[in-house]
């Protein structure tokens, strides 16, 4: 496992120098950006890939209250064109921690975000509800929850946030409110905290059960710049969106309902009407 820390790592929040600091009032070895008022805030570990519904996240997060720790998985995707964005995204938010993590991509194969198999393109609303498309990466949620569980419990949070979605989506298992459901109750019985009663962990869902329109509006009135993101599964080499993927036309779609253009560069804008 790769660990790049775009801020200070996990053990810094649990440092002689800074609990006595803290307690102090005096300044404290904090990340760029972060207060004291941040580092006093209750902890909770965002995923953050770079698109548009956890960069949205991310910022319902931290309307929330949260001191936001933003991870970020290199799981062998085709290009880090998300991964960039992810960067952006966390640096303009505004994040407590930014942790990016690889792993061997030969554990997440047989997907076309990983893979050379070709993304689909062009499907209709209705194409892309039928079944589990070639973009579906093996228990990708799954290990990625992982990785935020053992992140929260070390920073002594009990709070996750995961932007999946089951309503715009392409059909993936693990984007369920029935998946999700399971895997917090796994979480509680997992965790030491949890077991010894110190604290109940919750993966929060906050777009759920919305549509990319509404993800797209909460996100503006959070203040989101959406230029930032990337959600496209088949940028060229220039790192411009395709247009035709299912992610590209759920998005271009949000937008487009909202009367609104998409701020980021496309290969070939494409109409979503129909």
């Amino acid at each position: 496992m790769m660990v790049e820390s775009d801020a200070m790592s996990p053990r810094a929040w649990r440092t002689p120098d800074y609990e006595a600091a803290r307690w102090l009032g005096e300044q404290v070895p904090l990340a760029e950006g972060v207060s004291l008022e941040m580092a006093n805030a209750p902890q909770a570990v965002v995923l953050l890939s770079g698109g548009l519904d956890s960069a949205t996240t991310l910022a319902i997060a931290k309307s929330q209250g949260f001191a936001v720790h933003a991870l970020t998985i290199r799981y062998g995707q085709r290009h880090d064109v998300e991964i960039d964005a992810a960067r952006r995204v966390a640096g303009d938010v505004g994040v407590a921690g930014h942790l990016v993590v690889g792993i061997d991509p030969r554990l997440l194969g047989g997907s076309a975000l990983t893979d050379d198999l070709d993304v689909p393109k062009g499907r209709s609303a209705h194409e892309m509800s039928q079944g589990i498309p070639v973009t579906y990466v093996p228990a990708r949620n799954t290990i990625f929850l992982s990785f935020a569980l053992g992140w929260a419990e070390a920073l002594g949070s009990a709070d996750i946030f995961i932007g999946v979605n089951a309503i715009d989506y392409s059909g993936y298992p693990d984007c369920r409110p029935e998946y999700i459901d399971a895997y917090q109750r796994m979480a509680n019985l997992a965790t030491k905290s949890a077991v010894e009663g110190a604290q109940r962990v919750t993966i929060h869902t906050p777009l759920i059960e919305m549509t990319k329109a509404r993800i797209i509006r909460k996100g503006l009135e959070l203040g989101v710049n959406y230029a930032l993101t990337r959600s496209c599964y088949d940028p060229n080499d220039e790192g411009l969106a395709c247009g035709q993927c299912d992610a590209c036309l759920l998005r271009l779609k949000g937008f487009a309902e909202n009367g609104l253009t998409d701020p980021v560069p496309y290969q070939q804008q494409k109409s979503t009407s129909g």
